[in-house]
């Protein structure tokens, strides 16, 4: 006799405020939604939304991205407001933005949390003749 394994059913959970996490790279734009606690529930890249190469690099695929990951957002959390934490330098950052304000979600907050160089490279030995 043949056993039937019951497949577990996925519980969908509410999550009324989500905290977005946007990383702009120069190659890439990586899009991770967690819980305010840290815990990653959904992400979304420029590469995952189907563009190669140079291609990924654009505002253009990182829109794509997000407005991915926000449908998907929107869909199985029931999300309303949304916390932004935007890192990097790439060309994404502004177009996710607008990505972001278009879907309607209610934007708490924007950190920018891109690192800069504070104390430089260490200088070149002298050259000793």
């Amino acid at each position: 006799m043949a056993v039937k394994k019951s497949q577990k059913k996925k519980i969908k959970q509410k999550y009324p405020v989500l905290r977005i996490y946007l990383r702009a790279n120069f190659n890439n734009s990586i899009i991770t939604a967690t819980d305010l606690s840290g815990k990653v529930l959904a992400w979304s890249s420029a590469g995952k939304a189907g563009f190669k190469g140079t291609k990924k690099s654009t505002p253009f695929a990182a829109q794509k991205a997000s407005e991915e990951l926000l449908e998907k957002i929107k869909q199985d959390f029931e999300t309303n407001s949304v916390h932004l934490v935007i890192r990097g330098a790439g060309m994404g950052r502004d177009s996710f933005l607008r990505a972001v304000q278009a879907t309607g979600l209610q934007i708490e907050s924007i950190k920018d949390d891109t690192g800069f160089p504070f104390g430089g490279v260490r200088p070149k030995p002298r050259r000793r003749v």
